[in-house]
């Protein structure tokens, strides 16, 4: 799976979790560098950053939340988390798990970690693991559950 794939089930992931607590969602139309979903919340807008994150290092997940490119004409300019271009962050992680962070929380704006005691309060319903099923080497189909 590929970066944009991976990030692209972490965006139905969180249109997923906040259509589960009865958001009402709304996708900008084309690429936007601040918000992936916008979510009315008690009715009021909220603007969605969703970040995935398949790294773990000491039984942690390590989330980047700086952009550096991501062509090949980058100009040398990274782009770090800043609450006032979003509300909201949500984290998909490799095995799953989730977190709904309002962006005046976070703390980092290169990178932060989770699963540990600090975010624990922000962590939400467990998602699909990100990684995607591997090929039965048989020949056989995949079972889609």
């Amino acid at each position: 799976m590929n970066t944009l794939e991976q990030g692209d089930l972490g965006e139905f992931s969180a249109m997923e979790w906040l259509a589960s607590i009865g958001a009402s969602l709304y996708v900008p139309v084309g690429h936007s560098p601040d918000c992936d979903v916008v979510a009315e919340l008690d009715g009021k807008l909220a603007r969605v950053q969703v970040k995935t994150s398949t790294f773990r290092r000491r039984a942690r997940w390590e989330v980047r939340l700086c952009t550096s490119g991501g062509n090949q004409s980058w100009n040398g300019v990274v782009k770090r988390m800043d609450a006032s271009r979003c509300d909201y962050l949500f984290v998909h992680v490799a095995d799953g798990r989730r977190w709904f962070i309002p962006s005046d929380r976070v703390e980092g704006g290169n990178a932060i970690t989770l699963g540990g005691p600090k975010y624990a309060e922000f962590e939400v319903g467990r998602g699909r693991p990100l990684r995607a099923p591997t090929p039965p080497q048989d020949g056989s189909r995949i079972a889609l559950t």
